[in-house]
């Protein structure tokens, strides 16, 4: 029987490691130290109250939550057009925003809008995993650029220069996921210019914005180019991960296929995460506490990996990953996550999942946890890397 190419889309392993900690914690004795949840990008924090309660208050009042338009409800997108002027200093038309069921179901609308099958589409490595895994599914072809500390594992306009062909379209991301380093303003707008002037469609995954750390400011690409798609996300600095919201904003040829494509394959996001979503904007004293305490555990980690023998860390401007190098410790970054999990009770994600050629030398952390549990994670490590 025929199966769809689809289907060889590779793993994203970080899916694996959390079935493997759900499971170790299942089969923990009574009393036992519980598992450091150092594997996902998903805060601790949960939904603001503030959004919990205007959620809690429309079922209360037996709202009715049915079908939305396909690109959500025009108050949340108006709510979205607004936090880009507040934010940014940009006027966005709301028109030009499409909520979607999350930032995952954001990717494939884009990507499906913008390109053909056996296109060209290049990123960053090391890279967040379903970028390539779904252009892969789709049929077209990710194009890996090999990224160090010397570009603080971003695109460069050189980089872009020596590919030939030339790819149809480039995914950046700032702050990444997993180094967490951004790209500077002006490299942003001048990586946006060169994709304008070379036809090249620019894809720039923004859903850690109002989680970096005072280096590098946060920058649109919106604000740099007309052609460029922005990918954004309530999942992460408003903590609301399962709640499937995000959005895109689209330029204006693309606003018409994508509204096609999303009523087709996805009629809308949920009702009431949109007003959930809607919400949360205004609950920023609560976020920007949760944002403190990423803070506490950043500078924990930070503090105390070295003294276990993570070395290498990436410059962690923003998001809430640390991207660690493990060359002192292992070449195998899967048995050793998996030895982790077993001996230390820490469970954390090993780099090939965002880098297939030099991943086996890489472990990330998320410190979006209790901050209790990333403070007490470096004295584990010691702990079983003594043993």
């Amino acid at each position: 029987m025929k199966v769809g190419r689809g289907a060889s889309a590779p793993p994203f392993l970080v899916m694996d490691v959390i079935k493997a900690a759900n499971a170790q914690a299942a089969a923990l004795p009574a009393g036992a130290p519980g598992i450091l949840r150092m594997e996902v990008g998903q805060p601790a924090t949960g939904a603001p109250a503030g959004a919990v309660a205007a959620a809690m208050a429309a079922l209360g009042a037996r709202a009715p939550m049915g079908y939305t338009e396909a690109f959500g409800l025009p108050s949340l997108r108006r709510r979205i057009a607004r936090h880009y002027a507040d934010h940014y200093g940009l006027a966005v038309d709301p028109a030009r925003i499409a909520v979607t069921v999350g930032a995952s179901g954001a990717f494939p609308l884009a990507f499906l809008a913008a390109f053909d099958r056996g296109d060209r589409v290049a990123m960053a490595a090391p890279f967040y995993p379903p970028y390539a895994n779904i252009l892969t599914a789709l049929g077209m072809q990710p194009v890996l650029l090999e990224c160090g500390p010397e570009s603080r594992f971003q695109p460069t306009i050189a980089m872009l220069e020596a590919l030939d062909p030339r790819p149809e379209g480039l995914v950046v991301a700032s702050p990444c996921n997993p180094a967490g380093t951004m790209l500077h303003p002006s490299e942003l707008a001048a990586i946006a210019a060169w994709c304008d002037r070379h036809g090249v469609r620019l894809i720039s995954d923004e859903i850690y914005h109002g989680l970096s750390w005072g280096s590098v400011a946060e920058a649109s690409a919106a604000a740099f180019s007309p052609s460029a798609v922005v990918v954004n996300s309530f999942s992460k600095y408003w903590s609301m991960t399962g709640w499937r919201v995000g959005w895109l904003l689209l330029p204006e040829d693309l606003v018409r296929p994508v509204e096609c494509l999303a009523q087709n394959m996805f009629i809308s996001a949920p009702h009431i995460a949109q007003l959930t979503a809607e919400a949360a904007m205004d609950c920023t004293a609560e976020l920007e506490a949760n944002k403190s305490r990423y803070a506490a555990s950043r500078a924990a980690l930070l503090d105390g990996l070295p003294a276990c023998g993570f070395t290498d860390i990436a410059a962690a401007d923003g998001a809430f990953y640390l991207w660690c190098g493990i060359s002192r410790l292992s070449n195998d970054s899967v048995a050793f996550a998996a030895a982790m999990l077993a001996s230390a009770g820490i469970a954390a994600t090993p780099g090939v999942d965002f880098d297939r050629g030099r991943g086996h030398r890489y472990l990330r952390f998320s410190y979006c946890g209790g901050v209790a549990d990333m403070q007490a994670a470096p004295g584990r490590l010691r702990a079983w890397l003594s043993s």
